[in-house]
């Protein structure tokens, strides 16, 4: 008899995956309207592949990334000291990445990671999450943000939002700057079948984090796009990306994960901005926008 957890096999997961990636590069084209994606199809020489798709000097997207990959090979000593294994193991690893980096600094960056890893012991469990950075917070647009994610958890679980929201404070934290990389959003990792939910229930759950993602972001695309800025919020919007690109390279698990495992460095690194700046001991103005929203970068702030 086939069980509910034997059903979801690694080949269906992907295939999901190669469509969310399809569907949101599309969504993303149609309401930038201004540039397509550019496809790069490449294979891992451990195993698998992928497809890394770029769309650049858009109307509003001047630098994005839709990534999936599908790879396989022998764990590193690495992930097997992480999983607390000592013999060697085969693993599959299959996911969507995404970072957006807007002309505009009034229209934010945004994240999002959906994944799934197996290996050969047995071990398998999903991942993922989406966060949002704005330039400049909104405190209307960060409720918002947070009522679409926090909706989709409650359809799934009364618990993942009180959950998997703190522990996207935790994750998208800078440490050697005391501050969050945005107002966070959601982050969840390690989630395997359990008693009360099903790899069937987890991979639902999975499916609609990701089906949110292009309604919520071509949202912001078209209510910001046409707002008015000039060089001080361009000054600031570099800045930000710097804090962004301080965090990918020096803290973040999946690029660390990418390269650890002889990743494609093109398309583990497509997350950075085209630009980005760093002043020497910058300091804010007293009561300005820029010092508005370095006060709400923290942790633990319920924006309900």
């Amino acid at each position: 008899m086939v069980t509910q957890q034997e059903a979801i096999t690694k080949e269906q997961i992907s295939a999901y995956f190669k469509d969310l990636q399809d569907r949101i590069c599309h969504s993303l084209e149609q309401a930038d309207g201004g540039a397509q994606f550019r496809e790069d199809a490449w294979e891992r020489p451990g195993g698998g592949g992928g497809r890394s798709r770029i769309i650049t000097n858009g109307t509003v997207i001047e630098k994005g990334g839709v990534g999936f990959s599908a790879v396989h090979g022998e764990a590193t000593e690495a992930t097997l000291r992480t999983l607390n294994l000592t013999k060697p193991a085969e693993f599959y690893a299959t996911g969507v990445s995404i970072v957006l980096h807007p002309h505009s600094p009034l229209v934010p960056i945004i994240h999002m990671n959906v994944r799934y890893f197996e290996m050969s012991t047995g071990h398998n469990w999903f991942g993922g999450g989406i966060d949002l950075t704005p330039h400049y917070v909104v405190e209307e647009d960060a409720q918002w943000f947070h009522q679409e994610l926090k909706t989709v958890c409650d359809r799934h679980s009364p618990t993942y939002y009180t959950t998997f929201k703190p522990w996207a404070d935790d994750y998208f934290y800078i440490p050697h700057r005391q501050e969050t990389r945005g107002i966070g959003g959601i982050f969840f990792d390690y989630l395997k079948p359990t008693d009360e939910y099903s790899k069937k229930d987890i991979f639902g759950f999975v499916q609609d984090v990701g089906n949110i993602f292009a309604p919520i972001y071509t949202h912001f695309m078209n209510k910001n796009r046409h707002l008015s800025y000039g060089d001080r919020e361009k000054s600031w919007q570099l800045l930000r990306r710097g804090r962004y690109v301080e965090f990918n390279l020096v803290w973040d698990r999946g690029t660390k994960f990418g390269l650890e495992t002889n990743g494609r460095t093109e398309s583990i690194l497509m997350s950075m901005p085209p630009q980005a700046n760093w002043i020497y001991d910058f300091k804010v103005e007293p009561n300005s926008a820029e010092e508005k929203t370095q006060a709400l970068l923290c942790k633990g702030i319920n924006w309900f």
